[in-house]
């Protein structure tokens, strides 16, 4: 049961929140919504409030085996699993890959995040710095085509999801207050101008309503600079490679909070952005959400050697009472969700958390924290 005071600080969040809880595509499908009123939420809880997640890899390199890795050694499946559409090898994007693991990962019970390295528009490499955004949208220019083909072949990834069901955290031009990619430290009203005209190509042209639009800067200065617009962003965060979790080390928290928009950490990596050594304790990530960053609704571990089971402690991390894993994942714990028998045989019998069984068994309506009813789109 939960205590008078945790019912009463709810009630508070969800007062400060439900103006934000809009998304940015007022056509964003029932079960997006959903999402975002749930991770809206969670920092208004006693425990169970931040979910975890872990990157995958890239492109046709994509798969489960970090995530079933992840459960060996930390003895939970995160809650959130991470992909990227960049395909190295073409230099250009592919869903290959990252689409199977997605959709299997849902099925399952999880929630998908996807960013995109996506490929310099004029042929050179996506570290190169030498394009002006601007000319990526005058209609008839070769930026313009090779963009368009880039837009194009991103967006039908993101339809086939969108026609399995999935609602996708999408995180594009990720770490744009840096300097290391070609997007990275241009002009704002420029690269303002470059994200607005994705949101409304793909929510208005290519019908992506499964989108939600994450914000997500790299820690530093600068981290609201490049912010499109309330309209235009559902969740904001910051990239972090630090051992150090602290408000000294990972700056920029505070600026973004202001935007009333959910948090996390959408990606992070132990050490620093190269060679790091595996030897992180996990544990001081939640140590130092707890701390410095209590807003947090989830964090993505970068793979390889950021990643959760190849440092130490995961299971620590995972077994933290503010945790969230992909069992524990209730969209009826914010959500009134009407389900019947059937509804809950299935969840009893299908290792999803409750919410999501729920969810995908009775296919009806669900009331959102304003207590709207919205028809449930399967």
């Amino acid at each position: 049961m939960m205590k008078p005071f945790s019912v009463l600080a709810a009630v508070l969040a969800c007062a400060q929140w439900c103006q934000a809880l809009a998304p940015a595509n007022p056509n964003t499908t029932a079960k997006g919504k959903a999402i975002l009123d749930y991770l809206a939420a969670l920092p208004a809880h006693a425990d169970k409030r931040v979910v975890s997640g872990q990157f995958t890899d890239f492109g046709g390199n994509s798969n489960l085996a970090i995530l079933d890795e992840t459960k060996r050694v930390g003895g939970h499946y995160p809650g959130l699993m991470g992909g990227d559409y960049a395909d190295f090898g073409r230099n250009f994007v592919t869903s290959n890959g990252v689409n199977k693991t997605a959709i299997a990962y849902w099925k399952a019970g999880g929630l998908v995040t996807l960013s995109a390295h996506v490929p310099h528009p004029l042929g050179g490499g996506f570290r190169d710095r030498d394009v002006d955004l601007a000319q990526l949208l005058v209609p008839g220019t070769e930026a313009n085509k090779n963009w368009t083909r880039v837009l194009d072949s991103m967006a039908a990834g993101l339809q086939a999801l969108r026609d399995a069901g999935v609602v996708v955290l999408w995180r594009p031009f990720h770490e744009m207050n840096g300097e290391w990619f070609w997007w990275n430290g241009k002009d704002s009203a420029a690269f303002v101008g470059l994200w607005r005209h994705m949101f409304e190509y793909y929510s208005k042209d290519k019908g992506l309503n499964n989108l939600l639009w994450v914000y997500g800067p790299n820690m530093g200065a600068r981290v609201t600079k490049y912010y499109p617009g309330d309209k235009y962003a559902d969740i904001t965060g910051l990239d972090g490679y630090t051992d150090n979790v602290d408000s000294n080390t990972i700056k920029g928290y505070g600026e973004l909070i202001k935007l009333g928009k959910p948090f996390g950490f959408t990606e992070f990596g132990p050490h620093g952005p190269e060679n790091p050594p595996g030897d992180f304790d996990y544990r001081k990530l939640i140590d130092g959400i707890r701390k410095d960053f209590p807003r947090t609704c989830f964090f993505m571990s970068w793979n390889a050697k950021w990643s959760l089971p190849q440092n130490r402690f995961a299971k620590e991390l995972l077994e933290d009472p503010w945790i969230v894993n992909r069992e524990d994942l209730d969209f009826s714990a914010g959500i009134a969700i009407r389900s019947g028998p059937r509804a809950r045989a299935k969840a009893a019998g299908s290792g999803l958390g409750l919410g999501m069984a729920r969810w995908f068994a009775a296919g009806t309506d669900y009331a959102d924290a304003m207590g709207r009813s919205i028809p449930m789109e399967r």
